[in-house]
């Protein structure tokens, strides 16, 4: 049997990596994330198989009940949600870790009274550290982005110290433990220390850094897993916790690079204040000209390219089927029609790839920004719904600004600038866009459905 086991757990592992693989275009994401559900049910079945398996009445019950928490919450919340939901379960997949280790621990020290190995030990302390800090930090993401908390970043003096204060408090814990595995109190404070750490260590992180945080969160999520494997020996866990804590990492990296920021700047830089602050009350003193739909569907009768550039205002106002109908329209008159991707769209990392596609728009159409940029200076028209700080020129030249040396979408270099925005409020950076206030641009004010909609009905009058 246990031949048969690592067979499968081979199996399984190896259809995780094909899955990461495909999840790397949304051209095959969907495959890919059939890849890996067939690895995990493997996984679970075998594991399932386990001789050592008495009673089975927990395992069922917890199957159901968590089959029935995902299955609704996929398909009940919305997409403007959904970094929320990835937030909310970045945490239980760091709780599950911490739960399975505190009680592989209580296992371990019933029948033999001692934990066997240093190794053993150690993965234990990492299993409950990260797994806490993924718990707690997670939920301080989901209340950010629900608006539960303030999103702008929350710093004391002497945070820093502090923050590592708990961490020197933690390791300490840790070599008392290795020195007295029995004494279960050292772990219970590592656990309370640890809950308290991801709080402290996400609190001081502003809205516009939630993509590089639940990137990071989920790569903690997965670390923990891999150390509950080797504190349980299950080589799949250990292989899938290690596979989803890489690709984490490397998502994080590609995330901090897309913004000109390092990862210690993200987590320590407290970058980011909340719209309708002060800075929000300068902007509106300035004057714009405001334009309708009809204004819009003019320049598009004249237009041959369009790229449209899509932001967090579009997720908000369920736009994307309508604006997918705008495209339709404008090709069908003989417009070049494509989608310019920022990485760091949206609340999470291919927020606007998954939005787009539930709106049926081809894969071929979304280009990412290093891709499309050089085709701004020669596109008639960009089109930009919800997005602020991925478009504001301020980052090229204002060292003062949160902004400065985060690449953009060139949407400054096209012929003509539509943008559809609530108001003249500024981004999650707290920083003010000229964009908004060029002669070249045209600023639609309103819901991003609505005026997409107006825009469309133009169009077929023309």
């Amino acid at each position: 049997m246990g031949s048969i086991t690592n067979v499968v757990y081979l199996l399984a592992s190896i259809l995780f990596i094909l899955g990461l693989k495909k999840l790397s275009s949304p051209k095959t994401a969907r495959m890919g994330n059939t890849y890996s559900l067939v690895g995990m049910l493997l996984a679970i079945v075998i594991t399932l198989l386990d001789q050592g398996i008495l009673d089975y009445t927990y395992i069922i019950a917890g199957m159901i009940i968590g089959a029935a928490i995902g299955g609704i919450a996929a398909k009940k919340v919305e997409m403007t949600n959904m970094p929320q939901l990835v937030a909310l379960f970045n945490g239980f997949g760091g709780v599950a870790s911490t739960f399975v280790a505190y009680a592989e621990y209580s296992n371990q020290i019933s029948q033999a009274g001692i934990i066997g190995s240093t190794d053993i030990v150690v993965s234990m302390i990492l299993s409950l550290l990260i797994g806490t800090v993924t718990l707690t930090g997670s939920l301080i993401a989901f209340a950010k982005l629900q608006g539960i908390m303030r999103g702008a970043p929350i710093v004391f003096k002497g945070q820093t110290v502090f923050n590592g204060l708990l961490i020197v408090s933690i390791i300490v814990l840790g070599v008392l433990f290795a020195m007295d595995s029995t004494f279960q109190d050292y772990l219970i404070a590592i656990v309370v220390i640890s809950a308290i750490l991801g709080i402290t260590s996400v609190i001081p992180i502003g809205g516009a850094d939630m993509p590089v945080v639940i990137s990071l969160l989920n790569s903690y999520s997965g670390l923990a897993a891999c150390a509950t494997g080797f504190v349980l020996s299950n080589n799949v866990l250990i292989i899938a916790g290690a596979l989803v804590g890489a690709s984490g990492l490397i998502l994080t990296n590609i995330m901090c690079v897309a913004m000109n920021r390092s990862l210690a700047n993200v987590l320590f830089g407290a970058v980011g204040v909340e719209s309708g602050t002060a800075a929000e009350g300068s902007v509106e003193k300035k004057s714009v000209t405001r334009y309708t739909g009809v204004d819009a569907a003019m320049i598009f009768d004249n237009a041959e390219s369009v790229i449209i550039v899509p932001g967090y205002g579009l997720a908000v106002a369920q736009a994307q089927h309508v604006l997918e109908e705008l495209a339709t329209l404008l090709e069908e008159r003989g417009v070049k029609v494509r989608y310019a991707i920022h990485p760091v769209a949206g609340r999470m990392p291919g927020h606007m790839n998954v939005l787009l596609a539930e709106a049926n728009v081809s894969y071929e159409k979304l280009v990412e920004m290093d891709v499309i940029n050089d085709d701004f200076a020669e596109t008639d028209v960009a089109l930009v719904i919800g997005a602020n700080d991925v478009i504001n020129p301020a980052a090229r030249y204002k060292k003062n600004s949160p902004l400065y040396g985060m690449p953009i979408l060139d949407c400054d270099k096209s012929q003509r600038v539509m943008i559809v925005k609530r108001s003249l409020s500024t981004g999650f950076a707290g920083e003010d866009n000229e964009l908004f206030y060029d002669d070249k641009t045209m600023m639609l004010f309103g819901d991003a459905k609505s005026m997409v909609t107006e825009m469309v009905k133009a169009v077929k009058e023309l």
